[in-house]
Parts: structure tokens; C-alpha cells; sequence
């Protein structure tokens, strides 16, 4: 499942270039690498965050079994090491699928303790079709746009109308991009991995993969073996349901976070005024989104991008504050600002969510089957509905492209492997995004590898984002290869306590012009990942204020 919001993607430190990344010395060794094939160059291109990030480009064959054919390009980012001591590339990719991973280098290597960061090269990559990868997918701009008719379909026209506007982007895909859907998928992208490894003069790779990144990761671990150094798999994808399965898991899961925010909503009724009973606290959040059905707020929030604005705080309760406070404001005050500015800062769709939704539908749709017979949808969805109701029906909408795709479906492949060494697995109990069953599923399909636990945590990618023992186990596998081992037969090999939930915001004051979106309150954290994102579209390569959360793509 990946957020509206750019899927929260692609925040990063990146300036306009089309040039490629030079290899460094052999681990550990001093002596030169082979020249690798095809021979690489490299320029600086620093930014007043990551000064000494470079980028540069990389062709790959668009078909691997066709090696002499039409080849794409790959967009990477590299920050060098500056030790002695170098332990090799690590390839680090935000999620998706459709996570521009470009911003991901700058980020981790600044955000992993210096003496460690120092020893890699840190590696940031735009899989085929994202972002500066050419060609880069767009399948039908503009398929986001506000307003989209109610989610929830309410009678047989309602669901046509849906079903036709699913159809709609299947079909732009196939006729927009009909000779690259066909090699839009995990397994391809991860063989391009192994091209990038080529092209730096590695013989094996370190990786550090966040969300549908673990999953990834983890079928480059299946046909690279050998090649795999060290792997670290962050908020871990359930292989055995990829893809269908997967969302309908989620249905449930982001259902329970909502409520865990309206909870958390009840218990600041000090601060939000709309009332100390859970339930009636969600029952008030429903009935702002029937309202919004017959008067969107702002002319741009109905129902649907409510949903859009919220399904970010199951993701991050980072968020909560601010979509509380315009919550408040809207039931409390009349004012609909605060809920348009949330859905313009946390919801809404530009151009990398183009992009990314393009590659997202590519990648699910064709790497594993999907029922053909909207009847099983229908029925599926209304039943997880009645139990899960938040964001069932978005996210049916959300992937029926892949009911109507215009390629095959491949079959995916069974990522058990027990010829790695030792992998770091961390998972959040409560992740809504990748549920905790996701994380213990791929353990013990990773034979030898260790199951880093955040007990009672909500938060999806849980490394590098403030949880210090999270990040502690993380920093020590990277420096050592060392993993947490469980005594007493656990298949818990260590647990961190969840961070705190966050502190309510100050209520905004009522704006004048009910539906205006004008700012209110403090910058936060972050809005800034949605303004990087904006400044790298744009071609500008700064990056203060990136967050985690503003760079992880997703799955939806």
C-alpha cells in the first residue's frame, strides 16, 4: 500500500545530471577493482546537505534475457567512504514499489553514526521506470485529481463508474507503454541490482531495504546468494501474499491504526474538544466524511482524499497532531482550512505520484496473478469492509488496474534461502503497511536470520528515525556482521520498546474564509519531505528538513 502524498516518496538531495558512478578500492583489501563492464564515470554534485553526493547513471538491458537488446537507464546517487576501512557498497531503497530511492544515500549515510556511514559507500538507486530512470513511467496524468467519486460504491452505478476508471489507467498504461510493461517487475529490478554490483566492481552487496524494499531485497537474495554480504530488511513485506492477499491484510491493519489514532484523539480531548469516548470520537470522523460527500472541503477534499489525508498517519504517528488539530477544526469550528491544507501537505497527488503509482500498478500487477473476475473483489472487499471500513474500498480501487492489466502475470518466486549469511530483520508489531506476520513469515524463510522486534509499535520504517536501541542493533550489524541471537528457543531474537506517541499540537485558530487553505500553526518536520520532493522535481538539490518518512515509498 503506498501513501497518495508522492507516496511519500522521493525527498532527497538530487541536482539535474545524466552522468554515472565510478567504483571504489576491494573491501578491505587496498587493491583495485577489476574494471568493471560497462567502465562507469563519475561527477560530484553535492548539495549544502550531502556536499560530497555524487550522481550518476547506469544502462541496463530493458529484457535480462535479451542482454544485447534495447537497454534503459537507472538514476543513482553515491556518498563515497572516507575510512581506511571499506566494507563494500550499500544499496539502500525506500519501498514502493515505484520509490524514487535517489535521496535515500544523503539521507542514511548522514543518519548512520559517522564512524560506520564512513565505511560504505552508500548507494541510492531509481529502480527501472522511477523517477530519473528513463524511460520513466506516466501512465495517465492527472488520475488522482480531486474530486474522485466516493470510495465506498453505493449501488451498481457508483461501482461502474469505478470500474471504468479503473480500466481507463489499465488501458492508458498498455497503450503509453506497451514495450516496457511487459519487464516492469520485482524480478527484473532486482537483476538489475546485481548490474549495478557489476558496474561498482563489487563481488558482493550490502543492502538496506525498507517496506516493499524487503521484499526485493529478498528476491536478489534468492538469485544472488553468493553475492549477498550483508542484508538489513526493514517493515518486511508477507511474501506469501504478494500481491492480492497483501492489501487485503492491510484493509484490517490501517483500519486498527485509524483507531489507534482516534484513541489517541480521545484521550487529548483536552486539546481537540471531540470528546473522551473512542468510539464516538471515530463515529464524529465518519460523519465528517459523509458530510464531504455533498460539500468537499475547499472544492477538493471529499470523501476519497479524506481517506488520502489520513492513511499517512497509519504510517507515521508523526502525523497525528496536525491531522487532529484540522479534524477539531472542522467538526468544532466549521473550518475546513486546517482539513485542506492536511490533504495539500499529507494527500494530495503531483507528479512523482503520477510516476510512482505508474510503476506501482506495473510492478504488482504483473508480478503475481490477480483475480480477472470482479466478482471475488466485490465480494472480498464488502466483507473486509464491514469489519474495516477506513480504507478498504480506496485501496480496492487503488490496485483494480491489475484486474484489467494488459500483461500476464508472472509467478513469484519462493524467496526461502538458506545460503545467506546471517540477516537483520526488524519489525514493528503494529505496522499497518507490512503487519508483524510479514516480518515473521520472511525470518524463518531466511534461514540463520535474526528478528528484531519494536514491541507496540505503530510506525512503518522503524531504523534511522529515532528509536536508539532500533538503531543500535542496525549500526552494529553494518560495522560487525554481528546479529542478536534469542536464548531459550524465541523466534524473537531481541525487542526494543515502541517511542512514545506524540504530543498534541496547539489547536489552530479558526481561518477566515471557511475552505481556505491557508497555512496554520509551526513548519513541522514533515512538511518538509513534501517540499523536498517538490524542490527535486524541480531540479534543486537541497534537502533540509528530510525525514525518513518524507523518503519511504510505501507499498500500498
Amino acid at each position: 500500500m503506498t501513501t497518495r502524498a508522492g507516496m511519500l516518496i522521493a525527498a532527497g538531495a538530487l541536482v539535474a545530471g545524466t552522468v554515472t558512478v565510478l567504483p571504489a578500492s576491494a573491501a578491505g583489501t587496498g587493491e583495485p577493482v577489476p574494471r568493471p563492464h560497462p567502465p562507469l564515470a563519475r561527477t560530484d554534485s553535492g548539495t549544502k546537505a550531502y556536499p560530497k553526493l555524487q550522481c550518476g547513471t547506469l544502462k541496463v538491458p530493458l529484457d535480462h534475457d535479451d542482454p544485447a537488446g534495447r537497454s534503459i537507464t537507472l538514476a543513482l546517487t553515491r556518498i563515497p567512504h572516507t575510512a581506511k576501512t571499506f566494507q563494500g557498497p550499500l544499496l539502500v531503497n525506500p519501498g514502493g514499489p515505484g520509490g524514487s530511492g535517489r535521496g535515500m544515500a544523503g539521507y542514511v549515510a548522514a543518519s548512520l553514526p559517522a564512524e560506520v556511514a564512513a565505511q560504505y559507500d552508500v548507494i541510492g538507486f531509481d529502480p527501472r521506470g522511477v523517477g530519473r530512470s528513463e524511460p520513466a513511467l506516466d501512465c495517465r496524468p492527472g488520475h488522482f485529481d480531486p474530486v474522485r467519486p466516493d470510495s465506498v460504491p453505493r449501488g451498481a452505478r457508483a461501482e461502474r463508474t469505478a470500474l471504468e476508471r479503473a480500466q481507463a489507467f489499465a488501458a492508458a498504461c498498455g497503450k503509453k507503454h506497451a514495450d516496457v510493461l511487459p519487464h516492469i517487475d520485482t524480478v527484473s529490478a532486482a537483476r538489475d541490482l546485481d548490474l549495478i554490483r557489476k558496474a561498482l566492481g563489487a563481488e558482493r552487496i550490502n543492502y538496506l531495504g525498507y517496506s516493499y524494499g524487503t521484499y526485493l531485497g529478498a528476491v536478489y537474495a534468492r538469485l544472488y546468494p553468493e553475492r549477498v554480504r550483508r542484508m538489513a530488511l526493514d517493515s518486511v513485506v508477507n511474501p506469501h501474499g504478494v500481491w492480492y492477499e497483501d492489501n487485503i491484510a492491510q484493509d484490517y491493519a490501517f483500519d486498527t491504526r485509524h483507531k489507534d489514532l482516534m484513541a489517541w484523539v480521545a484521550k487529548h480531548d483536552d486539546a481537540y474538544g471531540l470528546g473522551k469516548d473512542p468510539a464516538a470520537v471515530e463515529a464524529a470522523w465518519y460523519r465528517m466524511r459523509e458530510e464531504l460527500r455533498d460539500a468537499p472541503a475547499g472544492g477538493k477534499v471529499g470523501p476519497g482524499e479524506l481517506e488520502d489525508t489520513f492513511l499517512p498517519g497509519g504510517y507515521y504517528d508523526g502525523y497525528w497532531p496536525k491531522l487532529a488539530s484540522a479534524f477539531s477544526a472542522y467538526v468544532n469550528e466549521g473550518d475546513a482550512a486546517p482539513l485542506v491544507a492536511a490533504y495539500e501537505r499529507y494527500g494530495e497527488a503531483d507528479s512523482a505520484t503520477d510516476n510512482g503509482y505508474s510503476v506501482y500498478t506495473a510492478v504488482q500487477c504483473r508480478d503475481a496473478a490477480w483475480p480477472k473476475d470482479w466478482n471475488v473483489w466485490r465480494k472480498d472487499n464488502w466483507e473486509v469492509h464491514a469489519k474495516a471500513p477506513f480504507s478498504t474500498w480506496n485501496n480496492a480501487w487503488y490496485n483494480a488496474p491489475c484486474a484489467f492489466w494488459p500483461v500476464e502475470p508472472l509467478t513469484p518466486p519462493d524467496v526461502t534461502n538458506d545460503q545467506l549469511p546471517p540477516v537483520l530483520v526488524l519489525q514493528a508489531t503494529d505496522d499497518a503497511a507490512t503487519p508483524y506476520e510479514g516480518g515473521l513469515a520472511l525470518h524463518r524463510m531466511l534461514h540463520g536470520s535474526s528478528l528484531v522486534v519494536e514491541e507496540g509499535g505503530g510506525n512503518h520504517g522503524v531504523t534511522l528515525a529515532g528509536n536508539e536501541c532500533l538503531d543500535e542493533h542496525l549500526s552494529t550489524y553494518l560495522a560487525t556482521g554481528t546479529v542478536p541471537r534469542a536464548e531459550g528457543g524465541s523466534e524473537v531474537d531481541a525487542v526494543c520498546a515502541a517511542l512514545p506517541a506524540p504530543e498534541p499540537a496547539p489547536a489552530p485558530k479558526p481561518t477566515a474564509g471557511k475552505g481556505s487553505a491557508k497555512e496554520t500553526g509551526e513548519e513541522t518536520a514533515e512538511k518538509a519531505g513534501k517540499e523536498t520532493r517538490e524542490r527535486v522535481a524541480a531540479g534543486d538539490g537541497t534537502a533540509a528538513g528530510t525525514t525518513l518518512h518524507g523518503l519511504l515509498g510505501h507499498v500500498r
